[in-house]
C-alpha cells in the first residue's frame, strides 16, 4: 500500500463537491488498478487557508514521517487576500521542506500542484482578470521553482483550469471551485507520475 498525505486548501478538500470527487480521493480510486494501491491516510486542508494557516494546522496535526506520497497545493488564498509574494516564497519553502520530511525525507515522494486560476471563473465579477492571472503566474513561478530546486515533482494544473474556466461541466455550483471532472484530470496527472 502507498500511504498518502494531502495538504492544501479548498481545492484539496473539493469545496462544493462530494468528498469522493476531490482529487485526493480520485487518486485513491484510480490507484486501484495499480500494483500498489494508495490509501489516503490524512488530509489536512480547509477552505480559505493561506500558507501560514496550513503551517499552523500541520503543527497541531503532527503528521508522521512515513508517507510514500505527499501532495501540496496552497497559495490561492495568499493571492486572493493580497498577501506578499515574498512572504509566500519563504512560507511555501518551509511547507515543502516539511512535506519532504513527512515523505520519508524523499523529495521525489512529494508532488506540488500549481495554483488554479480562479480569476477566469464566473465567480470573479469584480477583479481584473488579466491582473489576477498575472498574480497567479507570479505565485506559481515561486512554487514551481521551489519544488524543483528541492527535488520534488511538479504538476501544472493552472492551464487546465484556464481552459475550463467557463465550462460548467468542470465547475462546482458556486462558479469558483471545481467539479469532479476537473479534479479527475489532476488525479490522472498524479497517477501518471507514480
Amino acid at each position: 500500500m502507498i500511504k498518502y498525505l494531502a495538504l492544501g486548501d479548498s481545492y484539496t478538500i473539493g469545496e462544493k463537491v462530494d468528498a469522493s470527487l476531490n482529487f485526493p480521493n480520485q487518486v485513491v480510486a484510480l490507484s486501484k488498478s495499480l500494483d500498489h494501491p494508495i490509501v489516503l491516510d490524512k488530509l489536512i486542508a480547509v477552505t480559505g487557508w493561506t500558507t501560514d494557516e496550513l503551517a499552523t494546522a500541520i503543527e497541531k496535526e503532527r503528521p508522521s514521517f512515513d508517507y510514500d506520497l505527499v501532495t501540496l497545493l496552497i497559495g490561492v488564498n495568499n493571492q486572493y487576500r493580497g498577501r506578499s509574494i515574498d512572504e509566500y516564497a519563504w512560507q511555501f519553502y518551509s511547507l515543502v521542506c516539511q512535506a519532504i520530511l513527512f515523505a520519508k525525507a524523499e523529495a521525489k515522494n512529494v508532488i506540488v500542484l500549481s495554483i488554479p486560476d480562479w480569476g477566469l471563473t464566473p465567480f470573479n465579477t469584480e477583479r481584473d482578470k488579466d491582473v489576477t492571472s498575472k498574480e497567479i503566474d507570479a505565485f506559481n513561478a515561486i512554487n514551481k521553482k521551489t519544488a524543483l530546486e528541492l527535488g520534488c515533482r511538479y504538476i501544472d494544473i493552472t492551464s487546465s483550469t484556464r481552459e475550463h474556466a467557463q465550462d460548467e461541466l468542470f465547475l462546482a455550483e458556486d462558479g469558483l471551485h471545481y467539479a469532479g471532472k476537473e479534479y479527475c484530470l489532476w488525479a490522472e496527472r498524479i497517477i501518471s507520475l507514480l
